[in-house]
């Protein structure tokens, strides 16, 4: 089923907003505090580009999040009635007043059609501009901004635009947002000898299993030292499922910051835990630029763990790697046009503009909330938001630091609470002594950016499910994990997340702010997702 005719017109049919009229006092449109560890250390070059973006305002963004919830809700009867592209650019598009708005602006500027990007629904439009242009069409002044950690970006504090643009005008970045993209934190056991140690106690174990009381999982031994395919498959009840229309199914990694997937891991991986995906592979596609380098010495460890279980768990389900450019923050130079936008924005227009993104899309990476405003996190949830609508699962790591950020100075440790009412996680899995390779041999590693991927191969394999039968795919999940779905978890009821010289929160019975739901139960699933 796809929107209603009357749905579509009204997209066609808004009432005018008043008319563009010539541009105003300037007003401030945002103004932060200096985040946390930042101090001014300089002054840009006035010729130093930066690359501009503008978000116009999403007057239908309302019917869209309406759809996103009704072809989710697994007891609507427009469940899995996944929008397509078009329709789903149809309902952010940004009004014509907003565009002639905008376009009167720049062109007050000098900048023409031939000078600007415009995102497929033209609710985005991007330019590449000197920095003293910038600080005279926001009436601000940017500065060179340095972290304690040594990193620089180009910043201001506040930014204003003609009283008149406002209401046409959402959201422009690089301002006021001072993320420090990063993948999220890893434990990694590095030492040879004690891999070596993991698999001698694993090949010891390997002949004794342990019956879970509660779900009567019989898991090897084994999976108390090293975590594989093969025990995640025996604690999430998938042992011997086998994927029946793969080729109508796909599976898809987020790559960012110069982490590249190696191929050479990636089948040592496979010979060591998934002999029947040997000589497999992924398709490799490259945003902004992003590259594929093979050096085995340049293998990324989260590309790695990533592609490697995500792919590994959904073999032979087609499968993408997206290795987007740009490693924030970065040191400025002068005339470099380097983009300093989160990469998600990068990678978001891409995937928006694909006919067929992939079904399940896992991501490791993320930023500290307190250093992105407001309005940039509501557009970049809007965009997800439409990813949701067009059937696309996605999945992101919470991150690893419990009520802390894994500093393990007390003296610079950030402190975060969670109430619940924000519901994350969502749900959890295993993420300690995951066996993958790097740089051609065995490590062991943990996080949540290890349950993340792994998460996303269920949910490939629950699409197979879906689509095996005639099925869409599972699209947007909140609304079934809360509802239908809910019983196939199995409930953590013991544990905590330490950190701030605390305990940190509880696992407890019913979701709670340590696991969310809990784990999945494939075998339970399969029917639930039916």
């Amino acid at each position: 089923m796809r929107i209603p005719s009357s749905g579509l017109l009204s997209v066609l049919c808004l009432s005018a907003l008043n008319a563009w009229a010539l541009p105003g006092p300037p007003k401030v449109k945002e103004s932060i505090l200096p985040p946390r560890g930042w101090m001014k250390s300089g002054i840009p070059p006035a010729d130093h580009n930066i690359v501009l973006r503008i978000g116009l305002p999403q007057p239908n963004f309302h019917l869209l999040e309406k759809h996103l919830y009704e072809v989710s809700d697994p007891y609507h009867d427009r469940y899995g009635a996944h929008l397509s592209k078009e329709e789903t650019e149809a309902l952010v598009a940004p009004h014509r007043d907003s565009l002639e708005a905008v376009n009167e602006w720049l062109e007050s500027h000098n900048i023409y059609e031939a000078d600007i990007v415009r995102s497929p629904a033209k609710d985005w439009v991007t330019i590449t501009i000197p920095v003293s242009l910038a600080e005279k069409m926001l009436d601000t002044k940017y500065n060179v901004w340095k972290h304690s950690s040594g990193d620089e970006m180009v910043r201001t504090t506040s930014y204003s635009l003609p009283d008149n643009l406002h209401r046409h005008v959402d959201v422009v970045q690089p301002t006021t947002m001072f993320g420090r993209f990063k993948r999220d934190k890893s434990t990694i056991v590095w030492l040879d000898e004690e891999v070596e140690g993991a698999s001698q106690k694993a090949q010891t174990l390997a002949a004794t299993t342990i019956t879970d009381a509660s779900t009567g999982a019989e898991v090897d031994a084994s999976c108390n030292a090293t975590i594989t395919i093969k025990c995640l498959q025996q604690l999430y009840n998938a042992v011997g499922f086998v994927p029946s229309v793969p080729k109508q199914n796909s599976i898809g990694i987020t790559g960012y910051l110069e982490e590249f997937a190696n191929l050479q891991d990636l089948q040592l991986f496979y010979a060591d835990q998934r002999p029947d995906a040997l000589n497999s592979s992924y398709k490799f596609v490259s945003v902004k630029g992003g590259l594929n380098n093979q050096t085995l010495s340049e293998a990324g460890v989260e590309a790695g763990l990533d592609v490697q279980f995500a792919f590994g768990l959904s073999h032979p389900i087609p499968a993408t790697f997206y290795s987007t450019a740009g490693r924030p923050p970065f040191k400025p130079d002068v005339k470099t046009p380097t983009n300093t936008n989160e990469p998600y924005t990068d990678w978001l227009d891409f995937v928006l503009n694909q006919a067929h993104p992939p079904l399940s899309i896992s991501t490791s990476y993320g930023d500290d909330e307190q250093t992105v405003p407001e309005s940039f996190a509501r557009r970049a949830c809007q965009g997800f938001a439409q990813l949701g609508a067009r059937g696309v699962s996605l999945m992101f790591s919470s991150g690893d630091g419990g009520v802390g950020d894994n500093d393990p100075n007390p003296a610079t440790q950030q402190c975060f609470t969670n109430d619940g009412r924000n519901a994350f996680p969502d749900v959890s899995a295993q993420s300690d002594r995951y066996r993958i390779f790097l740089s051609g041999r065995p490590i062991l590693i943990g996080g949540t950016s290890a349950s993340s991927p792994a998460f996303a191969g269920f949910v490939a394999l629950l699409n197979d499910v879906r689509l095996a039968h005639g099925k869409p795919s599972l699209g947007f999940l909140n609304p079934l994990l809360y509802s239908k779905a809910a019983s196939g978890f199995n409930d953590i009821t013991l544990g905590h997340n330490s950190g701030c010289g605390t305990t940190g929160f509880n696992a407890t019975k019913g979701w709670d702010p340590v696991t969310g739901l809990g784990t999945p139960n494939f075998g339970k699933l399969k029917k639930l997702v039916l």
